[in-house]
């Protein structure tokens, strides 16, 4: 599987660096559809912002490396089955 580590900062994210999170996620928070989901446990912000940079860093995978593979390898059957399993796997967080 080609998932990016938790913590992992590549180059060319948006929010592939602890400042970049910071700043959406304060961005976020001045948003009354957000912040009125504010818990004492949670902000809704910082739940977001960890969203959304899980779900940047899955697109990367299966843009750079998933779907050439898919589109441009020459690969057997098998080979097809278990590239969409990985697909499969890197996108399991969004539903």
């Amino acid at each position: 599987m080609l998932s990016m580590a938790k913590g992992a900062s590549p180059a060319g994210l948006l929010l592939g660096d602890g400042a970049s999170v910071k700043a959406l996620a304060e961005r976020l928070a001045t948003c009354e559809a957000v912040s009125r989901f504010d818990t004492a446990e949670e902000r809704e912000a910082w739940t977001l912002t960890h969203a959304f940079s899980d779900l940047e860093g899955s697109f990367r995978v299966y843009r750079d490396a998933l779907l050439p593979r898919l589109v441009q390898g020459d690969l057997s059957p098998e080979e097809v089955h278990d590239l969409l399993l990985d697909i499969g796997e890197e996108f399991r967080h969004i539903a």
